[in-house]
């Protein structure tokens, strides 16, 4: 089963202020896409530690605070465990 995330679920999930966030909620459109491609389903886990990797290998300061949004913004969309 694939699983294909949308412009405009990506803003329903992040709310109104997705202007402010474009580049990063690309970014989660673009991982998503990769990983459903190569998985079939995605989860916030997969989400986190794809970010992360790129985080850890990325020399661009720009990109990195792309990256550092994106994550963050997925960190704070994910419940916390019981």
């Amino acid at each position: 089963m694939r699983s294909s995330v949308t412009e405009k679920q990506i803003n329903v999930y992040f709310g109104k202020n997705t202007h402010a966030y474009e580049a990063e909620a690309q970014l989660i459109a673009d991982i998503s896409q990769g990983l459903s491609v190569k998985r079939g389903r995605v989860s916030n886990k997969d989400l986190i530690l794809t970010l992360i990797q790129m985080i850890e290998c990325e020399k661009d300061v720009i990109r990195l605070d792309i990256y550092r949004n994106a994550l963050e913004m997925i960190v704070q969309r994910t419940p916390d465990d019981m």
